[in-house]
């Protein structure tokens, strides 16, 4: 069978060959590629006739150039010599007189004559011309240092007495004594040599042209052009070539020639431009081309009219073929199995079975029947279920009444290795086409997806969309059974201080820890989803229950979160703050739900963390007023409705104020002043804190410069730093352009930064300090004692000053552990080469025990409350009453 195989294919590729509309094109391609090759032999014969004679123009040329110039240079080196003798025999000054009177000179509106005695001197001169001296001429130096007998021809150049561009021609003179006595000169124009250019035989781009064996050109036509002065590669052009080339004169392709006069040193170039030259040709050329394609259109139109006519009558015997092909070719090469199914009828001329006629490679994969075994069976003895599953009806109704059904269904007859299956039956004369396709892993593709979709990614749990989801269908539940739904916001407390501590993989795996263990806490049938970040959802239905119930589960979960977690080797715990809302107590939607547990959440964050808080309404009213303050602080920006104040900052020992601090402040048109603890953590987190940061930097900078401007002495600006404004990439870039807008010197300018801000990453912290260190910027640590410096850490920050927070100084006066902490911060600070200032300074016995312990510097009520701009102005325009006060 299979060294039968091939003879059928032959027997197809023959037959295709004979028909016509096929052999037909072929023998137009061949009949045109006669026609084709023909014209192109016949062009490129005449190309080379056109080259070859434009070779030969090139060669007549030179001959008739070469004799042309060689005349004219004999005549120049007649007259060379007749001088010569006549200055040697009658003196240089007898000589051309003599010359001109007997009328052997040549003419002199073209050619002058001089003579130059020995020292370079021109002593005669026809025409006549004024003094002048060429000792310094090269082909001067040439005839005195020689005494060859040779003519010399200079480059073409200008004398002192003439404007005009000459070629000179010399000899050399001898004395009576056989020494150098001077020299005789011709010079002639350069054109003289190329007076001879014919443009009806050289055309418009023609090339004639002298120049010396040094390469330099001595005069050059070309078409009307005359030039001199150049330099040609004498070598190259040497090269025997049959092709154009291209000179440095205009780098138009020519064909050239060229010959060596070796008695005077000079090369006769002549050349005809190879455009000129092949144009007669080209236009020949087109000729021909535009006859061979007008023929070839015509051959065209024919063939094709004939060609249309034969596939007219090859159309129908091709869809025969086609119909017999297409079943073979389509089902071997395609993925889905292929099965044709023709009719079996009963005595009551109902079908009874389906016999299989046809299957392809596909079906015997997936039936794990070879093609032979399924063409010897029916459709009921190979699949017996078919009868009772639908299958066997669908197959009857389509082959009666026609047309395409196609489904997805899950398989469960094993005669088919296949889980999921879509097929499609296809109505034909007699019978039915299946086309089955095995879909089982696009199936749990897909449903991996949708999990995907629902599911996060780093715990498994479920997301937000289907957090939401399952909130919806258990109210719905609830609502049918009559019971309650609690949901509940967990927010996990502390934790980006342990991803920033440990990284974002020790961070991944914690999540994942409290995750499974808020999981274990819960019944199977209740919902542990991640909200994001490390935010948690628990969606908890109950048939019955009460708070108390209720907060027993949640305490059960924050046990089970505080448990302590190793990672990397490293011991941490970390609690949660929860939120819990209950429908339909506390809202009867999704939306509701959520919103109260999170507000629920925040009054568990704000009463200390670890801990969990059921909704109440009063909640509503917190979150409420927080939204409005934050929307009012948008308008606020927009509305100039922020404004600073200065505290001003002493020196204890001298009592002046050296400095001052700005201090935001918030002036609603309704509310009033809003006190900052409330407006600055607002901003904070919605991000708005780095515009303020910038405009209160800028205001700030602008203002140390006005009281600069009016006459006081310079102080010290301090300016509070945030974390957002502090993580800002472009937070140098910020300060510079605050500074250079103000033009403040950047010495008067102090950022203060609070302890923990740095000490999230230090390393980032110090390139940002050393960075405003190089402008000249002073740094100072805010709230000093109230987060976790290391000494490590702290010594290596470029500050210039810390400061006592004021918890530590408002007790000072009776707590000996305040004190303490005071005389070590003191301390600290000196050994450090650190200034120290003490803030919220309010009593006298407070400020003594400052001036105690060495205290630098202070500020608080003691002195003087922020104040407006012009107090400030006040102050520092009253230095001895400052004084005063501060002493």
């Amino acid at each position: 069978m299979a060294a039968g195989r091939p003879a059928p294919r032959k027997m197809r590729w023959l037959r295709l060959g004979l028909e016509t509309y096929v052999s037909l094109p072929l023998f137009m391609l061949v009949l045109l590629g006669v026609v084709w090759a023909a014209s192109f032999h016949f062009i490129g014969n005449e190309r080379v006739a056109a080259q070859a004679a434009a070779r030969e123009s090139v060669g007549e040329l030179l001959d008739t150039y070469e004799a042309h110039v060689a005349r004219n240079l004999n005549g120049i080196d007649q007259t060379l010599k007749l001088v010569k003798y006549a200055s040697e025999r009658k003196g240089p000054t007898a000589a051309l007189p003599e010359l001109a009177q007997e009328g052997l000179l040549p003419p002199a509106l073209v050619f002058a004559v001089s003579i130059a005695d020995a020292s370079g001197h021109i002593v005669a001169s026809n025409p006549a011309a004024s003094e002048q001296n060429v000792a310094g001429e090269r082909y001067f130096e040439y005839h005195r240092q020689r005494d060859n007998g040779q003519v010399y021809v200079s480059e073409t150049q200008r004398d002192v007495t003439r404007d005009d561009w000459h070629i000179h021609f010399t000899r050399r003179l001898n004395g009576p004594d056989g020494l150098f006595a001077g020299v005789v000169i011709v010079e002639v124009a350069p054109a003289y040599f190329t007076s001879g250019y014919e443009r009806s035989r050289q055309g418009d781009l023609g090339l004639l042209a002298i120049l010396g064996t040094d390469g330099v050109v001595r005069a050059a036509r070309i078409g009307e052009n005359t030039s001199w002065g150049q330099r040609l590669d004498l070598a190259a052009s040497q090269e025997a070539s049959a092709q154009p080339r291209t000179t440095t004169l205009d780098n138009v392709p020519r064909y050239t020639a060229m010959r060596t006069l070796r008695t005077y040193g000079l090369v006769v170039v002549v050349g005809l431009a190879e455009a000129e030259q092949m144009a007669a040709f080209e236009a020949g050329r087109l000729t021909h081309m535009w006859e061979a394609g007008t023929a070839s259109v015509v051959l065209l139109i024919l063939i094709a009219l004939v060609w249309l006519w034969s596939w007219q009558g090859a159309k129908a015997r091709r869809r025969v073929r086609r119909a017999q092909e297409t079943y073979a070719a389509a089902s071997e090469a395609n993925l889905d199995a292929f099965l044709v199914l023709r009719a079996v009828y009963g005595k009551d001329k109902r079908i009874a079975d389906f016999r299989i006629v046809s299957t392809n490679t596909r079906a015997e994969l997936m039936t794990a029947r070879s093609k032979e075994e399924m063409r010897n069976t029916t459709l009921l003895q190979w699949l017996p279920r078919a009868r009772d599953n639908g299958i066997f009806a669908t197959l009857c109704r389509i082959t009666a009444e026609g047309g395409v059904q196609q489904e997805e269904w899950h398989n469960d007859m094993p005669e088919i290795q296949a889980e999921w299956m879509h097929w499609q039956v296809v109505g034909v004369e007699g019978g039915v086409v299946a086309i089955l396709r095995d879909i089982t892993e696009s199936k749990r593709d897909a449903a991996r997806i949708f999990h995907m979709a629902q599911h996060d990614a780093l715990t498994g749990l479920p997301n937000r969309n289907l957090i939401g989801d399952r909130i919806e269908q258990s109210i719905l539940h609830a609502e049918r059974e009559g019971q309650e739904v609690m949901v509940a916001f967990v927010d996990l407390d502390s934790f980006k201080l342990v991803n920033d501590t440990l990284g974002h993989t020790a961070g991944d795996e914690l999540l994942k820890t409290v995750a499974s263990r808020m999981v274990e806490c819960v019944r199977k049938s209740d919902t542990v989803g991640r909200f994001g970040g490390d935010e948690f959802v628990l969606v908890l239905p109950q048939a019955d229950a009460d708070d108390a119930d209720r907060a027993m589960l949640l305490e059960k979960v924050l046990a089970a979160v505080v448990r302590p977690v190793v990672l990397d080797g490293q011991e941490v715990q970390v609690s949660c703050s929860i939120g819990a809302a209950v429908y339909p107590r506390d809202g009867g939607s999704r939306d509701t739900l959520m919103m109260n547990a999170d507000a629920a959440m925040y009054r568990a964050k704000e009463m200390g963390k670890n801990n969990c808080q059921f909704y109440a309404q009063e909640m509503n009213a917190a979150l409420e007023e927080k939204l409005a303050l934050m929307e009012g602080l948008r308008r606020a920006v927009d509305d100039n409705q922020l404004r600073l104040l200065y505290q001003p900052k002493v020196d204890l020992a001298s009592g002046q104020v050296f400095g001052v601090e700005a201090l935001l402040r918030w002036q609603h048109p309704e509310r009033g002043t809003v006190r900052p603890d409330l407006f600055i953590p607002l901003a904070e987190e919605s991000g708005m804190i780095v515009a303020i940061g910038e405009w209160v930097l800028r205001e700030a900078c602008l203002q140390a410069r006005r009281w600069q401007d009016a006459g006081l002495p310079p102080i010290s600006m301090s300016v509070n730093v945030s974390p957002r404004q502090f993580d800002d990439p472009h937070l140098v870039r910020r300060v510079a352009a605050a500074l250079a807008e103000a033009a403040l010197d950047a010495q008067w300018l102090e950022l203060e930064v609070t302890e923990s801000l740095i000490m999230r990453d230090v390393q980032q912290a110090i390139d940002k300090m050393r960075e405003l260190e190089t402008m000249s910027i002073a740094l100072s640590i805010d709230d000093f004692g109230t987060g976790y410096s290391s000494l490590a850490a702290l010594k290596s920050f470029p500050i210039s000053r810390l400061k006592i927070d004021k918890s530590f100084v408002r007790d000072l006066a009776h707590s000996t552990d305040d004190q303490a902490i005071a005389r070590a911060i003191i301390s600290l600070s000196h050994q450090l080469q650190m200034r120290v200032i003490a803030e919220g300074v309010e009593t006298e016995q407070q400020r003594d025990f400052l001036v105690e312990n060495g205290c630098d510097e202070m500020q608080g009520y003691l002195f003087s409350k922020p104040v407006p701009p012009d107090d400030i102005a006040a102050m520092l325009a009253r230095p001895s009453e400052v004084a005063g006060a501060g002493a």
